[in-house]
């Protein structure tokens, strides 16, 4: 399979290039084409924006300040329908950076961090504008292995009272003891509401949050006999939806 680069500084070059112009990769992913994968001339490569836009050309110069590619095909991908959202409980250690970095090579269009009750991690002002920068920094490079054309956004960490007013999505909350398994939800195929998987920290999801998530019509649902680890609920969810919704 080709090699996959990401081009943000020259988003509007991407997203304009046809077939017979040349796109220029510069700075860092220049260096990482260049000297860390080691892209030869005369090999082919793709392109993308990270926002659907996905070149497929052939590499003419190959620097480690630049690395040009001629393109020989362009076409725009679509973003999934319905996007699967993560709710990815504040975890310590690297074991929320693992569920991000999973998910995103699973096909998570959308990452939510949360402050949940029971995170041992706590993020203040500070700290969310460095965790969140952290978490798109791995949710880039995983999408660039994975050669996803849509690199899926983080935002800003939220609370539970946060989560509960979302009224827009369909919000399944991964809980052990729920009496339904995520393999027999039902999913309309005119429904393109996001579907949310809301995952909880190492503790588990505290009872008011799971009666406040209740409350606003989210629906808990447990994931076979066994508790899976927050570094694995959320991937393993998003295999099975891949399936359940025809996208493997």
């Amino acid at each position: 399979m080709a090699l996959h680069f990401l081009v943000d500084e020259a988003e509007v070059a991407v997203r304009g290039a046809r077939p017979g112009d040349v796109v220029e990769l510069t700075g860092a992913e220049a260096h990482h084409a260049a000297v860390v994968r080691r892209v030869r001339v005369d090999e082919e490569v793709t392109v993308g924006d990270g926002r659907g836009t996905w070149l497929t050309g052939v590499v003419t110069e190959a620097a480690p300040r630049r690395v040009a590619v001629r393109v020989a095909a362009h076409e725009t991908r679509p973003e999934a329908s319905p996007r699967f959202v993560l709710v990815q409980a504040l975890a310590k250690g690297d074991r929320d950076e693992l569920a991000v970095q999973a998910a995103t090579e699973l096909g998570v269009d959308r990452i939510v961090p949360w402050q949940a009750a029971r995170s041992v991690s706590r993020w203040d002002a500070a700290k969310a504008q460095k965790g969140v920068a952290r978490w798109q920094t791995i949710v880039r490079e995983a999408a660039k292995q994975a050669h996803r054309a849509w690199v899926p956004e983080v935002t800003a960490p939220v609370r539970t009272r946060e989560l509960a007013a979302l009224s827009d999505a369909r919000l399944l909350v991964l809980e052990p003891t729920a009496s339904v398994a995520l393999s027999s939800i039902e999913q309309d195929a005119g429904d393109t509401r996001d579907l949310v998987l809301i995952v909880g920290p190492e503790g588990g999801i505290a009872p008011e949050e799971l009666t406040a998530l209740e409350a606003s019509g989210a629906e808990l649902v447990r994931l076979g006999g066994t508790v899976l680890r927050t570094s694995t609920a959320g991937p393993a969810a998003l295999a099975l939806l891949n399936a359940r919704l025809g996208r493997w």
